[in-house]
């Protein structure tokens, strides 16, 4: 265990969210490229003077670059897991979305480390995404933007990283779509990553997981209000069916035991059932709609599409191991720690185990652990206090990368 585990943990106080262009165009895997690339960023910590201190961060589906510290322009908070306005009151609303696990003294430690966090490719966080200016056009990209895929992502954050002058990350860590990113940058960037933390994720979305995400991009694009992608500056934009794919996807976050200790079947606003169809009779309802009436105000629906898709395409085994996940994993040198929750049935667990015994059987450095904990896939939001030893041991580990 570091020293950092002992000390009062601290914040990284008042952030500004910073933009890179990158130089050049960026290639994709479907054979398009962007010509021009903008990446929205920020900073935890200091650089050692070798640069060899570097830990990037990467968010889930709905985040954004700011994932620590409080924000010099607070709105709709992207720290929005199951509770969170039970955990944080009011003061949530300009906090990073992971401000429990960057910092000083906590899982990673800006008193040692320097975390850099982005918002993804496709993004509607400052990244350019398909609410962004093509600049072929002058108007929005909308649903001219390319089809990416986390590839894509790593690709436009090692470009990121090369404007800042980081040759070498000692880790890469993100939870869902983040634990993603940091299998894909140990796979693709094999001597860049010391170690990766891959926390309620997977190698591959199973057939569940792809139909619940299916049915959140139906839902958008049925809305007759999307325009076929093009609704920007119409005064039309698809909120109701964006809601619908925030209450679809927020209950796939959740489990049973959750939600059933959370509302149970309590009634609303009655004693009694009111004979409606339109009103939100039961708690449960009136707090997925709340959900959704604040999702739609931050999140763009486009961003929310193709992001959807490109965690749906990913596939460690069919992309680089020929079906083989073992073949897939071969190239990783980086130590690897990975982190599942007994009651996320969207990332389970069972994932988990693949990647660990893929990595063991090929005598890589792998540990996993598993949490015993009731509030499914939105853990790796809520459970901070309890996964912030796992990592800090992890990190502080002298076990060098494999060879």
């Amino acid at each position: 265990m570091t020293a950092a585990s002992t000390r009062a943990a601290g914040s990284v106080g008042v952030v500004e969210t910073q933009y890179a262009d990158l130089p050049g165009p960026l290639r994709l895997d479907s054979g398009r490229e962007l010509a021009t690339v903008r990446v929205a960023y920020e900073t935890y910590g200091a650089l050692s003077p070798e640069r060899d201190n570097v830990i990037l961060v990467c968010h889930a589906l709905s985040g954004d670059a700011h994932a620590a510290g409080r924000s010099t322009r607070p709105g709709e908070s992207t720290r929005d897991g199951f509770g969170a306005e039970d955990r944080d009151g009011s003061a949530g609303k300009g906090l990073g979305w992971w401000d429990g696990m960057i910092g000083p003294g906590k899982a990673f430690d800006t008193d040692r480390f320097f975390v850099v966090s982005t918002n993804l490719l496709g993004g509607c966080g400052g990244t350019t995404g398909p609410s962004s200016i093509d600049p072929a056009t002058g108007r929005p990209y909308g649903s001219d933007f390319p089809v990416i895929t986390v590839a894509d992502m790593v690709r436009a954050e090692r470009a990121l990283l090369d404007v800042l002058g980081i040759e070498r990350l000692a880790a890469v860590a993100g939870g869902s779509l983040g634990g993603m990113q940091a299998l894909q940058w140990a796979v693709s960037y094999p001597d860049q990553v010391d170690a990766i933390v891959v926390i309620a994720s997977t190698h591959a979305l199973h057939p569940q997981g792809l139909s619940w995400n299916a049915i959140a991009r139906d839902s958008i694009m049925r809305d007759p209000d999307w325009q076929g992608g093009h609704y920007y500056g119409t005064g039309r934009t698809p909120d109701a069916g964006m809601g619908v794919a925030r209450m679809v996807g927020h209950v796939t976050y959740l489990s049973s035991v959750s939600m059933g200790d959370k509302f149970g079947r309590r009634l609303q606003h009655a004693d009694d059932i009111r004979y409606t169809i339109t009103d939100a009779e039961f708690e449960v309802e009136s707090y997925l709609r709340h959900q959704a009436e604040t999702f739609v105000r931050r999140f763009d629906a486009n961003t929310y599409l193709y992001t959807s898709r490109a965690l749906t395409y990913f596939d460690l085994a069919r992309q680089h191991g020929d079906g083989s996940l073992g073949r897939a994993l071969q190239p990783i040198r980086a130590r690897t720690l990975l982190i599942a929750f007994s009651s996320d049935w969207l990332y389970p667990p069972v994932a988990s185990q693949e990647i660990h015994d893929a990595l063991r059987e090929q005598g890589k450095p792998v540990e996993l652990h598993v949490i015993d904990a009731p509030y499914g896939h939105d853990c790796f939001l809520l459970e901070e206090a309890r996964q912030t030893p796992i990592i800090q041991a992890f990190l502080g580990s002298d076990e060098k990368e494999a060879p």
